[in-house]
């Protein structure tokens, strides 16, 4: 029988992060599974790197990430980073490595990084496996997050790998997996810090000329004078402000809640990935926090776009070295305005407006999230419901908005109701005929009818665990997905 080449490994891998020489990572090998069963292949991410769905098997996806054959060694990146405000000189890849990278079709650089693969220099005495339940969970955040328009690494594939593992957070024994995410890079606010703590700063300065490279390319320039250079690495980091605070308030108008904001988890091309514990919130509350662990609610919801803040603000402590702090100073001092922008644009994507933030609809806005304050309703129901019953018929009678909404109950409820109705159709009348076409559209692209919060993730775990049944958990990315 004829022998076709695995097309997940005669990609043409590239050795971007590798040519910047080992004092950036340890070269590993993966763990052994005794088990090796595919529960998730994004068929949807192949085509970005040339691959048509259908010629890719399911035994493709095994040997290639889940055995992990044909590429080894890999590498296990190495940083530090501030974990709840503390510095922590202990940190790198623990539980995976870079497998490898690929230019995709679009022209970006991506990664393929493990998690779940096996111990490495880094793994601090654990057992550098990923469990079933955390892959099962990475794979929905991140597919939710994309379908809402924030801009996310993703799952490219999740294998079960038949171990039993110990956890002091989930029913222990409990499966094991290797997920394999892609993503636009793995390099980290931490991989700086740490050549910050080594007083290494050749080496910021070789991993900030990568970093502009790959990832900046507009603003690099190898033959550029001192000058120049020095030009570019502050609108390097003005725009990773720029992108960090568009990137908070998508999370926060998604009603995401990250968990584990630490500087580590934090991509040095403004894209989330590694959430931990994360949960989409129920209700709007400020305060609501994610991670059981996080005692002082210091990543809780409301407070991301400060941590995010001050993340950017420890990030010019390695930096400085090789950019003026004035400079970053400056920038940094936009984060606040850039999110406020960003956020409210985002809000008015989900209310169906496409068009720039203005005072009417800013004013929306916090009407908005007045009601969804004041009611405790849903806040991705209420969003979901506005999608399926818009109609152009709103632009003429106030009253029809939302006119199936049953959440205002008290005399306050009923009012601010009402105020903002009032304040939705003020701003319908503002648009134009082609612009009132258009909402349904946007309604839909930025709300999806259904939302994983923590109970929908636990009804399709239940399944998995009692019955081995994955079609719940297929059926619950089909609902993100519409």
């Amino acid at each position: 029988m004829q022998q076709f080449p695995n097309p997940l490994l005669a990609l043409n891998y590239l050795p971007a992060f590798a040519g910047l020489g080992e004092d950036y990572f340890d070269q590993v090998v993966a763990a052994k599974f005794p088990q090796h069963i595919l529960r998730f292949r994004n068929d949807d991410l192949l085509p970005i790197l040339g691959l048509p769905p259908a010629g890719v098997t399911d035994a493709d996806f095994i040997e290639a990430f889940g055995k992990f054959q044909g590429l080894q060694p890999f590498l296990a990146m190495r940083y530090h980073g501030y974990q709840f405000g503390e510095y922590n000189s202990a940190l790198g890849d623990g539980r995976g490595f870079l497998y490898g990278q690929v230019r995709g079709l679009d022209g970006e650089l991506y990664d393929f990084g493990t998690k779940g693969s096996g111990t490495t220099p880094y793994s601090r005495g654990g057992d550098g496996r990923l469990t079933l339940k955390g892959g099962v969970r990475e794979v929905i955040a991140s597919e939710t997050l994309h379908r809402m328009g924030v801009r996310t690494s993703r799952c490219l594939s999740l294998v079960e790998t038949g171990e039993s593992l110990w956890r002091g957070d989930e029913p222990s024994p409990t499966r094991s997996s290797v997920m394999i995410r892609f993503s636009r890079s793995h390099i980290r606010f931490g991989t700086f810090e740490r050549l910050h703590y080594l007083g290494r700063k050749d080496l910021i300065r070789k991993l900030l000329d990568h970093v502009l490279e790959f990832y900046y390319p507009h603003l690099f320039n190898p033959e550029a004078n001192e000058r120049d250079r020095q030009i570019a690495y502050s609108q390097f980091y003005a725009e990773l402000v720029q992108r960090v605070a568009t990137l908070t308030a998508q999370w926060v108008a998604a009603g995401f809640c990250h968990a584990v904001l630490n500087t580590d988890n934090m991509s040095i091309t403004g894209e989330s990935f590694d959430y931990g514990p994360f949960a989409f919130i129920n209700t709007y509350d400020l305060r609501f926090t994610a991670a059981y662990f996080d005692y002082s609610g210091r990543y809780c919801y409301g407070n991301q776009p400060a941590i995010c803040h001050w993340n950017l603000e420890m990030l010019q402590r390695p930096l400085k070295a090789v950019i003026a702090i004035a400079e970053m100073e400056a920038a940094l001092a936009n984060f606040a305005a850039q999110f406020q922008a960003a956020y409210y644009q985002q809000m008015l994507y989900k209310l169906g407006f496409a068009t720039p933030p203005s005072p009417d609809s800013e004013a929306l806005v916090q009407q908005t999230l007045q009601l969804l304050q004041l009611t405790q309703t849903s806040y991705p129901g209420f969003f979901a419901d506005l999608t399926q019953q818009f109609s152009p018929a709103w632009r003429d009678e106030s009253e029809r908005i939302l006119n199936l909404a049953d959440f205002a109950r008290t005399d306050e409820q009923i009012t601010c109701l009402k105020q903002w109705r009032q304040q939705y159709h003020h701003c319908l009348l503002e648009t134009s005929p082609e612009q009132l076409d258009a909402m349904a559209t946007t309604l839909h692209c930025y709300n999806p009818q259904v939302v994983p919060i923590r109970p929908y993730i636990e009804a399709v775990w239940e399944p998995i665990v009692q019955e081995d049944n994955w079609e719940p958990f297929y059926e619950l990315l089909r609902q993100v997905k519409e």
